[in-house]
């Protein structure tokens, strides 16, 4: 049986022109046909990534008192942890808890006549009592970072526009997002609800997920299990490239289904963005490619803009309530 999700060598991008033309026709048919690939060839060592797990696993088995004093609640840039239910998909609540981290900042000064989205800068929350964690943290960022930004410039060559096309829009002042989580076995939450079905909302992600299982694609229909393959990346479409190449490329819809009794999961999800005061541009395909797009597949409950501030703030107030509450008590009313 031939796998549903490819596994991709990054480094063939950088070989010789017919290994180069291969990877191009390759990333195109995986992003286009199923949205999800396996990334191999990145980089980034096993030693590297074992470090980041390992540093997540203490986090997590540090006690709550220490954990709560790095709520997320905190945050008026959404960093920070979040508590075992704390998040919300869909309305519903997701069985994990995590810790988020952004690009460290200066917040900006505020005095009324700023877009709102412009309250995202600023400083990420570290736990005091783990303080190894930090420099593991900003060094995997610039790392996956470095990995995301050689994709996204093989994703323009694929689409036969120049390689650099994005870099006005990811390059300094980027809103890239990561978070480490940890998912808790079925006996200790009330539902199989990791996290509910969902789209991402920037480029690309870059996931790292343990052997433990969990994380599945729709798939003509059905959900589909993305089994762990060691030392890869697992690389979906954002909503941002959909918007780009008007439908060509769609995110996909995905999911995380919670492990089962006796088990936990972990993974590290990157979330390569664009920088909050872009404009995602329309991309001016090729005919053969226009003639497949066919737009993109916006949720009337939750639609999609062109300006990246606007649907980065509304993603996270939809998703912690209780940040929007303490922080953006003038959006709510306003809405």
């Amino acid at each position: 049986m031939a796998r549903l999700f490819p596994i991709l060598d990054l480094s063939s991008f950088e070989q010789d022109p017919a290994a180069r033309a291969m990877f191009l026709r390759d990333l195109r048919y995986a992003a286009r046909d199923v949205g999800f690939f396996y990334l191999d060839g990145h980089g980034i060592s096993l030693d590297e990534i074992e470090r980041l797990f390992e540093l997540s696993r203490q986090f997590f088995d540090l006690p709550v008192q220490e954990k709560q004093r790095i709520e997320m609640v905190n945050s008026s840039q959404f960093r920070g942890y979040t508590r075992v239910a704390g998040e919300r998909t869909r309305g519903q609540a997701d069985w994990r808890e995590q810790l988020d981290f952004g690009i460290e900042r200066d917040p900006v000064p505020q005095n009324g006549r700023q877009p709102a989205w412009t309250r995202l800068h600023g400083p990420n929350q570290w736990p005091q009592a783990l303080p190894q964690l930090r420099p593991v943290i900003l060094d995997w960022q610039v790392r996956v970072a470095e990995v995301a930004i050689r994709l996204l410039k093989a994703f323009a060559l694929s689409l036969e526009q120049p390689e650099d096309v994005f870099e006005p829009i990811y390059g300094e002042g980027a809103n890239h997002r990561m978070k480490i989580v940890r998912y808790p076995g079925r006996e200790q939450t009330d539902d199989d609800q990791g996290v509910g079905a969902h789209k991402d909302g920037g480029f690309l992600t870059l996931l790292l997920q343990d052997n433990v299982g969990g994380l599945q694609v729709e798939y003509d229909g059905k959900w589909v299990d993305v089994e762990p393959v060691p030392g890869t990346l697992v690389v979906n479409i954002g909503e941002l490239l959909e918007l780009a190449s008007d439908g060509y490329l769609r995110a996909t819809l995905h999911r995380v289904v919670t492990p089962s009794r006796g088990a936990e999961r972990y993974s590290v999800p990157f979330f390569f963005g664009a920088r909050l005061d872009a404009t995602i541009p329309l991309l001016n395909l090729p005919e053969e490619l226009a003639a497949e797009a066919k737009g993109p597949a916006s949720d009337p409950a939750n639609p999609l803009f062109r300006d990246v501030g606007v649907n980065v703030l509304k993603s996270r107030l939809r998703s912690h309530p209780d940040v929007a509450e303490r922080h953006y008590p003038d959006l709510l009313k306003a809405s």
